[in-house]
C-alpha cells in the first residue's frame, strides 16, 4: 500500500486548504482511513477518519465543524477539507490505512506540512 499526501502549505488564519491522500497497492473496501497531525514538540493526534467507502466519519473536537472528510473514487483518494483555520492547525499532516480486521493503522502517508500564519 502506498499513500501520498499532498496539499499543505502556508495560509493565513481564517483561511481554507485541502489535503489529499492519494492511495495505491490494492483495494480498500472498509478500511479506515485516517488523518493525523503532529505539531513542534507535541504527540501524534487523530483528526478525522473514515471508512474508505465513505461510512462512519469521525471528527477530533478541535476540528469539529471547521475539518471535512470527502472521497473521490475515481482517483482513489481522500480529501481533508479544512475551513477556518487557525495558529494551532500548524502540523505535520498524515494519512494512514487501517485495514479491516486489524487493530491500529498499518500504512502511513508520507506527511504534508501545514502552517497557519496569524
Amino acid at each position: 500500500v502506498q499513500l501520498q499526501a499532498s496539499g499543505g502549505g502556508l495560509v493565513q488564519a481564517g483561511g481554507s486548504l485541502r489535503l489529499s491522500c492519494a492511495a495505491s497497492g490494492r483495494t480498500f473496501g472498509s478500511s479506515v482511513m485516517g488523518w493525523f497531525r503532529q505539531a513542534p514538540g507535541k504527540e501524534r493526534e487523530f483528526v478525522a477518519g473514515m471508512r474508505w467507502n465513505g461510512a462512519g466519519k469521525k471528527y477530533a473536537d478541535p476540528v469539529q465543524g471547521r475539518f471535512t472528510l470527502s472521497r473521490d473514487n475515481a482517483k482513489n483518494t481522500v480529501h481533508l477539507q479544512m475551513n477556518s483555520l487557525n495558529p494551532e492547525d500548524t502540523a505535520v499532516y498524515y494519512c494512514a490505512i487501517q485495514p479491516v480486521g486489524a487493530s491500529d493503522y498499518d500504512s502511513w502517508g508520507q506527511g504534508t506540512e501545514l502552517t497557519v500564519s496569524s
